[in-house]
């Protein structure tokens, strides 16, 4: 196979994976524990762990683009009433609309800033003057008084 046609079935791998996480978000985004929102926070930072680990270990972009667009599209889709009225994901209570609200903007804000992130490991290090150099003839002249 080409290198090509790898890179698709990665995206298209990544497209899917993304969209589990996105279904499994969406219906679990509204777990409470008291006042805690315990689903919400977790399928925040499962979300955000498979868009880290798409993108480190690929080192591809479009692969943590793929899966948040996963993401992305299994909250719009499992988000909507169905033909007959019904809807798989509750309607959120007086005191929780916000949370819904908070999960629809996750999934995208979190594949924009994993896919923009800068590459560091492409970065070179600053490179300091060898340390022989600085510490020639002209500095072991001069010795540091004492004080007896």
């Amino acid at each position: 196979m080409t290198s090509t046609i790898l890179r698709v079935v990665g995206w298209a791998v990544a497209l899917l994976v993304g969209a589990f996480y996105g279904a499994a978000g969406t219906v679990g985004q509204a777990f409470l524990v008291g006042p805690v929102p315990v689903g919400l926070i977790l399928a925040t930072i499962g979300s955000a762990a498979l868009l880290i680990a798409l993108r480190t270990l690929t080192g591809d972009r479009v692969n943590a683009l793929a899966g948040g667009l996963g993401i992305t599209a299994a909250t719009y889709l499992f988000s909507q009433v169905g033909p007959g009225g019904s809807a798989i994901v509750a309607a959120p209570t007086a005191g929780t609309e916000w949370i819904p609200l908070v999960w629809t903007v996750v999934g995208p804000a979190l594949m924009v800033l994993v896919a923009l992130w800068p590459d560091f490991s492409k970065m070179q290090a600053p490179t300091r003057p060898a340390e022989s150099s600085a510490r020639g003839p002209a500095a072991e002249s001069v010795a540091p008084a004492r004080l007896d």
